[in-house]
């Protein structure tokens, strides 16, 4: 069976006359057949809200989203740099962009939020590129191109031995002693017993 949601407003509406008669949340909450949370929070969004608090899909406060207008807006502040806008920062962070928004359009965003938006509008997250005042453009080339990828090369192949004598790096590898023999020191061969007969 549907359920249209039209008999909601309706009971919404009992719990606030009869809590006007006296009756307490737990009352209600017994009557309608309600959790007594729910009872407190209808009886809430009516002193804070009125009528229109009890209706299906009312939302009190702020706007939920940006209009084309303020996004464009906000593209200008943002293309215009964070020292443009007063602030001491030359990056933007999307905390700092959460509260240009919440401050500067009345709408309040989450910074984890203020990513997705910004993506979805076409803007991209830039890393600061860090650059020595004093460094040497020529030698910093050459460690980029030369020195720091012959460090990244592989090692030459493994030739099976392992550098810890207590224990081989796997099980296909070949021991470099045999099992019982002492590494440093010759074991004395044992001596042959005479036995007579």
């Amino acid at each position: 069976m549907w359920h249209t949601g039209l008999g909601r407003p309706s009971k919404r509406l009992r719990a606030v006359v009869l809590n006007s008669e006296g009756r307490t949340s737990g009352q209600l909450a017994e009557i309608l057949q309600a959790p007594r949370s729910k009872v407190s929070q209808w009886l809430q969004r009516y002193q804070s809200d009125g009528i229109d608090g009890l209706l299906e899909g009312y939302r009190s406060g702020r706007p939920s989203e940006l209009s084309e207008k303020q996004q464009q807006q906000l593209g200008d502040i943002l293309d215009s740099g964070p020292v443009a806008y007063g602030l001491d920062s030359g990056i933007w962070t999307s905390p700092m962009i959460a509260w240009v928004i919440e401050t500067g359009f009345g709408v309040q965003y989450h910074p984890g939020h203020v990513r997705k938006l910004l993506r979805g509008w076409g803007f991209s997250v830039q890393r600061p590129r860090r650059v020595l005042a004093r460094a040497d453009a020529a030698a910093q080339d050459r460690w980029h191109r030369r020195i720091y990828p012959a460090l990244k090369k592989k090692p030459a192949r493994d030739t099976g031995h392992s550098c810890s004598p207590t224990k081989p790096a796997s099980g296909k590898t070949r021991l470099s002693t045999p099992p019982g023999a002492a590494s440093g020191a010759r074991r004395k061969s044992p001596e042959p017993e005479n036995v007579r007969t």
